[in-house]
């Protein structure tokens, strides 16, 4: 009891500071061990005194971290601003800071409805799978989704030969071409015209360039061409293309004098 009887008047503990503004003694100790905050005395039995000074600074502190700005700001940039200009601009770089955190959020949330709805759909739980996703739903790769349709060594073989830059060139040139095929179906072009054969053998190159000339791959991207999205179009779009290829590529593989499917058949 003597010690509480020597605690002079208008100061406060450190227990009795935290349960007037709502913090926790420990926080406390933390702002006092920063330099942010320190008591501006002790009782005779050696306990730390907060003033009514004291509390004013710990009301900034807390309703400057509820705007966002870090401990650290706080410390070194606020409490040494001198004109309201000063002040505005360090609240106009807060804003800015918080919308991007805002989008960055706003993003995140996109990915995770994005990437539940494909977890849902895989079936299994394939956490190697689930950060394929996310780093494409990060890359902006609008093709995420046909992650979910290859299989793990599928999937090793493109982190191997594809990195962000090429493998988003590559998804582009296979869309432009895919759409390109689509006008020439549209248009009734033949399969042996000149010009669905440059398309064919473009299409042809896309298909090594993903392989790596890796024959033994056609099976599992002839199944990755029947795989059937519904949400995306995906499955439908690309039965459209194939239907249209087949016979130019028959006459395309005919004119090479091989034919890379019927070997990987046999």
């Amino acid at each position: 009891m003597a010690n509480y009887k020597a605690i002079p008047q208008g100061y406060m503990t450190v227990g009795e500071v935290a349960k007037k503004m709502g913090v926790t003694v420990r926080t406390l100790q933390y702002y006092d061990k920063k330099g942010l905050l320190s008591p501006s005395a002790a009782s005779e039995g050696g306990r730390r005194l907060y003033s009514d000074k004291d509390l004013i600074l710990l009301h900034q502190i807390i309703s400057l971290k509820s705007l966002g700005f870090s401990l650290k700001d706080i410390k070194e940039r606020l409490t040494t601003l001198d004109t309201p200009a000063d002040v505005a601009n360090v609240l106009a770089e807060q804003a800015d800071n918080i919308r991007n955190q805002m989008e960055q959020l706003a993003a995140s949330l996109t990915a995770i409805e994005q990437l539940r709805m494909e977890v849902l759909q895989i079936q299994s739980v394939n956490f190697k799978k689930y950060a394929d996703i996310i780093v494409n739903l990060q890359m902006k790769n609008e093709f995420y989704y046909l992650i979910k349709c290859f299989d793990d060594d599928t999937l090793d073989h493109i982190r191997h030969h594809f990195d962000k830059e090429s493998g988003l060139a590559f998804m582009e040139k296979f869309n432009r071409i895919s759409d390109e095929i689509l006008t020439l179906q549209k248009d009734n072009v033949p399969p042996e015209s000149e010009k669905c054969q440059q398309l064919t053998k473009a299409y042809w190159d896309l298909i090594l360039e993903f392989t790596g000339g890796d024959m033994a791959m056609l099976p599992k991207l002839m199944e990755a061409g029947n795989f059937d999205d519904a949400a995306n179009g995906w499955g439908e779009k690309q039965k459209t293309v194939n239907a249209y290829l087949e016979p130019a590529l028959e006459i395309y593989f005919s004119r090479l004098g091989t034919n890379p499917f019927e070997e990987v058949s046999n």
